[in-house]
């Protein structure tokens, strides 16, 4: 029966090819493919099916055909690699070890499974298996505006640079691993040393220590990854109780005084908060920065530094305490940016924490590849290696102007470039500067505007516009997919239009699914274009993406699976003024719930870094009241009439203001002899609903709003110049766009206080426009509500604003201009 056997073993092994032969060897099976070599197809029956393969259908058999064959591929090309007189000289050892490698077939089962374990971690690693972020086909048609057929579909996509920038096939590089908090390690697990030990565990894997040195060395690390707020902010996990007590819990607050910020109100829904103030010095070295940041700041932040700062301190005091917010992950409302003062300043620092929070979590996920390249097959936790969310954007900037755009990108490129001799590699600049940048030939020579306005309405002052951008290492990538990017930067209109409506057949927000950091600046000029689009773009971030988009699911971190990337969302609420508006958006839609350090503690293995932490739920926005108000900037001497109207609720507002106007106040302007009326109306809607008053009781006057042509704005202010028409009705956001004087006012009526301050003061101030000796017949009249203390508080000051809120009379009177 011996010889028999192995008689027909050695016929069976003259039918193999040297390809069957040498794999048969290597893994103790015979080839399960078809080599045509030897003219003669092998029968179906000598490929052995696994026990799953039975119960699958044909779908899943043909979904999984392409990953066996491009493993064994794999397999193949390593023997091809084989020379013919290796294999010759090979082939009598195979002929006579094949006999007992067939019998230890049974014995070598296991190894089996070790071999298919080694085959798909080779396919895992292959970057062909690897699914990018995003189709650069579908991306381009789901950035295309709703509408815009005429438009190229490379209109806001860049498709070329695809496997350059993608984090999924790079890994981390020796040079940009340096920082001993995030190299290869970052954002995992790590155990508190109390006694000298030989290895310690960080991020799932020992670490060989030796002696004091070792032990050093792992409390350096564990320190380090213990303080970064980065790790602590991400890794920190949410329990069920806690979320459930964000809409439960009330609020309570705490009002705390800085130097340079003033008043700060922290708010937070726990019973415990706690509050902190600045340091008097700051050290680079202390914030955790990502390198290169550390050595380009100062000199990207230069402009800012002069006198003893700049050699003392990297910030300016408002830089440093906007820092250390930022820094800590809470989110932030700064209602006192302009674009005139400081608006530069705070893009400066805000860019900063956003190169910083990119370069670490990119950091994190190229040093994850490389461990995961690395680490045999089905070794270690999949958890080890959740360090992404459900979609590639991490973090998203809002700002009103193409302008705003390209200085945001040119920060970027300054942070990553510093004063080193080795610029870095940014695609599409060329282009970028084209479509973002302004000619500086196209402005009039002979436009005399306010300060502020020159300043807000500088460059490319386009508002349709959005752009994704890549970062990797020391390369930018501009004009990403969207899926393929970093940072997005984009305008409330330029979202809007891609995020699309109700009903709509091409919409896209999945990209808003994992946004970590959300910038939106110059916040007031929102409420100046169209709020709504604002309102709009809030109700759609961190929503659960419709599609997957090829994320990797084993990568995602748990709290982004559990739909609850709102509460890790860190939102910078940047602004010129204190608004109704801006403060419900920072109210209701800023829900960060931050780990905050209580204290390092030793703990058990597995505990974490900060087995002492809690969660808390905090805001920080500061609330300086005015003292003087704007009133005080009217050079003119004229009468200033409040006139206080009742309203029983916020909704009722708008009708009792239109009912108390045309009762009370109209039949006051009626008589010809008060000519020349202005009436300053904040809201399009109030314009809307008077102008079609005034047509319907034919009252003699003309209109002017941000609508109106620019021959039309010419005829209606030479009518009211000449007297010809009564009255005027002029709307504020014409004013914000144009700033036009207009002359021949002698009656003011503010139908609603403005927006913005200064400009009641700058309309009260178009009086002495044309000054024929009619000071004495000036007349101004407010009409406001108790709903409206914050604007009231801008225009007269914080202390009369609450008397003149909680006295019995409706109406006061100011003058201003006296000698």
């Amino acid at each position: 029966m011996g010889k028999r056997g192995s008689r027909s073993q050695s016929q069976l092994l003259n039918t193999l090819t040297k390809k069957q032969k040498k794999h048969l060897r290597d893994f103790g099976e015979e080839h399960p493919f078809y080599d045509r070599v030897s003219r003669k197809e092998a029968k179906p029956q000598i490929c052995q099916l696994s026990e799953s393969s039975d119960s699958s259908d044909s779908e899943s058999e043909s979904e999984s055909e392409p990953e066996q064959v491009s493993g064994y591929h794999k397999l193949l090309a390593t023997l091809k690699n084989v020379s013919e007189e290796e294999e010759e000289d090979e082939e009598e050892e195979e002929e006579d070890s094949i006999v007992d490698d067939a019998e230890m077939n049974d014995e070598g089962g296991g190894s089996d499974v070790s071999v298919e374990e080694e085959m798909a971690a080779e396919a895992t690693e292959s970057p062909e298996n690897v699914p990018l972020s995003a189709d650069p086909e579908g991306k381009e048609d789901g950035e295309r505006p709703p509408g815009t057929s005429q438009a190229s579909p490379e209109e806001f996509t860049d498709a070329k640079h695809e496997s350059l920038f993608s984090l999924e096939t790079n890994f981390l590089e020796e040079e940009s691993g340096d920082n001993s908090s995030l190299k290869a390690s970052q954002g995992h697990s790590a155990v508190l040393l109390t006694t000298p030990v030989t290895k310690w565990q960080s991020c799932g894997q020992d670490v060989p220590m030796s002696g004091f040195d070792g032990f050093l060395l792992s409390q350096v690390q564990f320190l380090s990854q213990c303080l970064d707020p980065f790790l602590q902010h991400v890794n920190k996990e949410l329990k069920e109780k806690e979320i459930q007590a964000v809409a439960t819990n009330p609020k309570t607050t705490h009002e705390l005084k800085w130097p340079i910020l003033g008043q700060l109100v922290f708010s937070s829904k726990f019973q415990k908060l706690e509050t902190f103030k600045p340091p008097k010095d700051i050290d680079l070295k202390s914030l955790h920065l990502q390198k290169p940041l550390e050595s380009t700041w100062t000199k990207t932040n230069s402009p800012f530094l002069s006198g003893p700062q700049k050699s003392s301190s990297p910030f300016t005091p408002l830089q440093k305490e906007l820092f250390l917010i930022m820094n800590s992950y809470r989110d932030l409302f700064y209602p006192e940016s302009t674009a005139l003062k400081n608006g530069e300043e705070i893009r400066h620092v805000y860019c900063l924490h956003v190169i910083n929070h990119i370069l670490k979590a990119n950091a994190q996920v190229l040093g994850n590849n490389s461990r995961h390249r690395s680490q045999k097959f089905g070794v270690g936790d999949d958890d080890d290696f959740r360090d992404q969310g459900l979609t590639r954007p991490k973090v998203l900037i809002v700002v009103p102007f193409r302008e705003a755009a390209l200085r945001v990108v040119q920060l970027f490129i300054s942070l990553l470039e510093g004063d080193s001799k080795k610029k870095i590699i940014v695609s599409n600049k060329k282009r970028f500067q084209g479509e973002y940048g302004s000619d500086p030939e196209e402005r009039p020579p002979n436009l005399k505007r306010p300060e502020d306005y020159e300043a807000v309405f500088v460059g490319n002052i386009d508002d349709h516009f959005r752009i994704g951008v890549a970062i990797l290492q020391r390369s930018i990538r501009l004009y990403a997919p969207f899926y393929s990017s970093d940072i997005l930067i984009a305008s409330p209109l330029g979202l809007r239009t891609i995020i699309g409506g109700e009903g709509e057949k091409k919409r896209d927000f999945d990209f808003l699914s994992s946004i970590e950091l959300l910038i939106i600046d110059q916040a007031d000029i929102y409420l100046m274009q169209n709020w709504e689009h604002v309102l709009h773009l809030m109700n759609h971030m961190n929503l659960l993406p419709l599609d997957s988009h090829g994320v990797d699911f084993s990568r995602v971190r748990m709290w982004s699976l559990n739909n609850w990337s709102k509460y890790y969302r860190q939102t910078l609420l940047f602004g010129a003024l204190q608004d109704a508006q801006i403060n419900s958006v920072f109210n209701k839609y800023c829900v960060n719930m931050q780990g905050q350090k209580e204290g390092i503690a030793s703990g058990q293995e597995g505990d974490g870094c900060l087995p002492n932490a809690l969660v808390d739920y905090w805001q920080v926005a500061v609330r300086n009241v005015p003292m003087t108000g704007s009133i005080s900037h009217v050079l003119v001497q004229l009468p200033h009439v409040f006139q206080r109207m009742e309203a029983e609720n916020l909704a009722s507002v708008i009708d009792a203001r239109f009912n108390f106007f045309v009762n009370k106040i109209l039949p006051q302007y009626r008589d010809a002899v008060m000519s020349h009326t202005l009436i300053y109306i904040p809201s399009y809607f109030d314009f809307v609903r008077l102008r079609n008053y005034f047509k319907k009781e034919e009252l003699n006057f003309t209109h002017i709003c941000e609508y109106t042509q620019k021959s039309g704005v010419s005829r209606a202010r030479h009518f009211f110049l000449q007297g010809e028409k009564q009255f005027l009705l002029f709307t504020e956001r014409f004013h914000f766009y144009k700033r036009y004087t207009i002359k021949g006012i002698r009656n003011l009526i503010f139908y609603e206080l403005p927006t913005y301050p200064h400009f009641y003061s700058e309309i009260c101030n178009m009086l002495r426009a044309t000054n024929r000796g009619e000071e004495a017949t000036w007349t101004c009249t407010v009409l406001y509500s108790k709903y409206d203390a914050q604007r009231l508080a801008a225009v007269v000051g914080v202390e009369r604003a609450a008397q003149m809120l909680q006295s019995k009379k409706n109406v006061h009177l100011f003058i201003t201009g006296e000698k």
